[in-house]
């Protein structure tokens, strides 16, 4: 049976290279900001660009941090990818400001302490044993990010598969907690990679 996601749609991300890497899956892919579509689908794929507290602005406008926790409680798949991994967390901190997240994790984004950034290119990852989303892919394979600020502790689950990636400083890359898993990365940019991860976040969907 063919999995059916959607793309949330609240004005932030990469929505149609999203759409067109997870249609490459075999998944039926919809972009959309209504409810019923995004609470019904088999998985839900949150994209996010840009400063963090316009990423909120817009996610409230169409309810979708309720839409992301009614998901996780209902043990229902929610992908968060790059800012849309950052708002699952509490806050985020841009340029001093704080600003709320969506709270499914605990802790703080916060500004890579680095000589340079962004963090723009190909990078390297440490997942861990027993992972689905890094399932088959070779330890040094890369993939593609642009971001300069990032969670750089864990405070949330302790069973949580964590992968990690360091730029001068260590950051969380991808995030595998039950329903709810995120990557700092783009996977939808990473090529072969990428594709590989999204096939495998789309057949644990079924």
């Amino acid at each position: 049976m063919t999995a059916r996601v959607v793309v949330l749609d609240y004005g932030s991300g990469n929505l149609r290279s999203a759409q067109r890497a997870l249609e490459r899956t075999g998944a039926d892919v919809e972009v959309t900001a209504d409810a019923d579509a995004a609470l019904n689908a088999d998985g839900l794929v949150v994209p996010g660009v840009g400063a963090y507290e316009a990423c909120m602005v817009g996610l409230r406008e169409i309810g979708g941090e309720k839409i992301i926790a009614e998901r996780v409680t209902a043990g229902r798949p929610v992908l968060g990818v790059c800012v849309g991994m950052q708002i699952l967390f509490t806050r985020g901190v841009e340029f001093g400001v704080e600003s709320a997240g969506c709270g499914q994790w605990p802790g703080s984004v916060v500004r890579l302490d680095a000589p340079v950034t962004p963090h723009m290119g190909w990078n390297t990852v440490d997942s861990p044993a027993g992972t689905t989303l890094f399932a088959g892919l070779d330890p040094n394979t890369r993939f593609y990010f642009v971001h300069s600020y990032a969670a750089q502790q864990w405070e949330g689950d302790p069973a949580a598969k964590l992968t990690w990636a360091t730029h001068h400083v260590p950051f969380l890359a991808a995030v595998e907690d039950g329903a709810l898993a995120a990557t700092q990365f783009h996977p939808e940019k990473s090529g072969d990679a990428g594709a590989t991860l999204l096939d495998n976040w789309v057949r644990g969907l079924s």
